[in-house]
């Protein structure tokens, strides 16, 4: 049993890591960058505040557990911008980190929770589906409350923004109709490249 807790014990220190990978967009009223364990944290509680909008039923802890450790992948291969970051390659980097580091975890415990990221991944499910559509709420927020510093700086157009983010509507169309006018309103401003 000792030597169980042992492993749990590393496991949480090694993701202690996520802290200190910076994602592209500012918190809402910062001038720092966001980092992904904060983004983690974020996703969460949306995804807990927001789970009436969900089209299908869903089980909301299957939901905070997806998005406790869908990012954990970029400990080991970084993050990158939603806009650029769909390739095979960074996948595989982002599988085989998750795997380092639930290969950690002790009585195959891993396996579990590697199983739940491939679900999110895939978004084929009412909860994979529904978690991701809350992954891409922070970002939009930010950039919409932080005069669109993320897509400026990157060149994101309106086009892109919709292409990327139209698929909330796969979890939550209520939420998606909602971001749609704002994000209309954003590009009417100026707020995109």
């Amino acid at each position: 049993m000792m030597q169980d807790i042992d492993k749990v014990l590393d496991f949480i220190i090694e993701i202690e890591k996520l802290k200190n990978v910076q994602r592209k967009t500012r918190p809402v009223g910062l001038d720092r960058f966001e980092n992904s364990a904060e983004h983690s944290w974020h996703v969460c509680l949306a995804a807990l505040m927001l789970k009436d909008s969900a089209n299908e039923v869903i089980d909301i802890n299957r939901v905070i557990r997806m998005l406790l450790i869908h990012d954990l992948g970029e400990i080991d291969a970084g993050d990158t911008i939603i806009y650029q970051s769909e390739t095979p390659e960074l996948k595989a980097k982002e599988y085989a980190g998750l795997k380092r580091l639930f290969d950690m975890l002790p009585n195959n415990q891993g396996t579990e929770f590697l199983e739940l990221w491939l679900e999110f991944e895939a978004g084929m499910t009412p909860d994979a589906k529904y978690a991701k559509a809350i992954d891409r709420l922070p970002p939009l927020l930010h950039n919409l409350h932080g005069a669109g510093h993320s897509w400026k700086q990157h060149q994101i157009s309106k086009e892109m923004v919709f292409k990327v983010n139209s698929r909330i509507a796969q979890g939550s169309e209520p939420l998606w109709h909602n971001l749609e006018d704002k994000l209309n309103q954003a590009a009417s401003d100026g707020l995109m490249a």
